[in-house]
């Protein structure tokens, strides 16, 4: 018999195989830290919430608040004229204080780096009832912030970052789904076998680490892959374009109005943005929070972002207002969207389980934990079978 005869045709599964090995020799420090970052930043609210407790809530809840526009003010001159309030967020929960944010980006970027582009962003907390500011938190260097922009970009810019997150997850779905192909038991009997760990006390540690590969992988690989598919809603438009179109069943995007204020040379502008946080408070008293930006130049307008449920974003509504007025322009209620428009909203509570609260939460911090051992056991495995030791010839009689 020739060599030619004597050669084993390669299967569909030796080229699955060798896609799966190659492909993760190449994502799987990617995939490693994306995982673990992803475990730490899923409770940085609840984390960050019990750190920053005291800023968070007022020593004593009074009959009445202050204007927004006067404890806007008053913050601003607590900060100075280096730094610029740009949005304020009031929350219905009288025991909570108002938090507003400051953020300006490098007038020119001179670097790759994300820290290098931002020349500053604060949290700052101010109790409604005597506009006394609570605490400054710095975010451009705290420990969550850090956490989420290595997970979202590297610490690159995002232009740069994105795209290699984006492409690292799209590999990690392929070898989800190569790996389960490979694993899939041709047959009922050994399919029992393989859904459960069956270890004994002789079971060797190399065993112990394919079974955990392949038996976590296969558990958690659903959640995996809708944690990695709203990642990429975020990394590449058009595979947001993609799930839009699914959801909406249109390739129409969705008509957004613009409005603009009327321009008065003379008016009671911080009156008018009061005016605006009343109506917006009137409008949806039963939301979790509600944010206020002002107008950018002359026309623009006075935005308001309502959060329906705090701590979550799937469900919100925006207001537009006047600036020199306060009269409400436009409103387009979370109801008034398309069910793509309502996914799209939806992803990032998707992505960290949040819009199943705690238990998502805890499911989507297991399934990003055993998405990080994946690349790991997955190397052992690789690593094992590279070197692994030729078994001793036994000497003939």
């Amino acid at each position: 018999m020739s060599k030619q005869k004597g050669k084993k045709k390669k299967g569909f599964k030796h080229w699955v195989g060798k896609a799966h090995l190659w492909l993760g020799l190449a994502s799987g420090l990617i995939v490693l830290l994306l995982s673990v970052t992803g475990c730490i930043y899923v409770f940085s609210q609840e984390i960050n919430g019990a750190i920053r407790k005291d800023e968070i809530y007022v020593p004593e809840v009074k009959e009445t608040r202050l204007p927004v526009s006067q404890l806007w003010n008053e913050t601003q001159k607590t900060l100075g004229d280096s730094i610029i309030i740009n949005r304020v967020d009031v929350f219905n929960n009288p025991e909570k204080s108002v938090r507003f944010f400051c953020y300006k980006a490098a007038a020119q970027k001179n670097s790759i780096f994300y820290f290098r582009n931002i020349d500053y962003y604060y949290t700052v907390y101010t109790d409604p009832y005597t506009g006394k500011v609570l605490g400054i938190y710095d975010e451009k260097k705290d420990f969550f912030n850090t956490i989420k922009m290595l997970h979202w970009s590297l610490l690159l810019e995002t232009e740069i970052g994105q795209p290699v997150v984006g492409w690292a997850t799209f590999i990690f779905v392929i070898m989800l789904i190569t790996g389960i192909i490979l694993w899939w038991p041709k047959n009922k009997a050994a399919r029992k076998q393989r859904f459960k760990f069956q270890w004994k006390d002789t079971t060797q540690w190399r065993r112990k680490n394919y079974d955990i590969h392949n038996i976590l992988g296969f558990y958690i690989s659903t959640i995996a892959v809708i944690i990695a598919f709203t990642g990429m809603v975020w990394a590449f438009t058009w595979f947001q374009a993609i799930v839009y179109v699914a959801g909406s069943q249109s390739i129409t995007p969705p008509e957004v109005k613009r409005e603009q204020s009327v321009f008065r040379e003379k008016s009671d502008k911080d009156a008018a943005f009061d005016i605006a946080s009343q109506i917006t408070h009137e409008r949806h008293n039963t939301a979790g929070a509600f944010g206020l930006s002002k107008a950018t130049d002359s026309t623009g307008v006075i935005s308001a972002y309502v959060q329906q449920y705090e701590g979550t974003y799937y469900v919100n509504h925006q207001l537009q207002f006047d600036q020199y007025t306060g009269k409400l322009l436009n409103e387009r209620l979370h109801d008034e969207k398309n069910f793509g428009e309502k996914l799209i909203t939806a992803n990032y509570d998707i992505h960290v389980g949040a819009i199943l609260g705690i238990p998502g939460k805890i499911i989507a911090f297991i399934a990003s934990f055993i998405s990080g051992l994946l690349p790991i056991t997955g190397f052992v495995i690789w690593w094992g079978r590279k070197n692994k030791k030729a078994k001793p010839v036994k000497a003939k009689k």
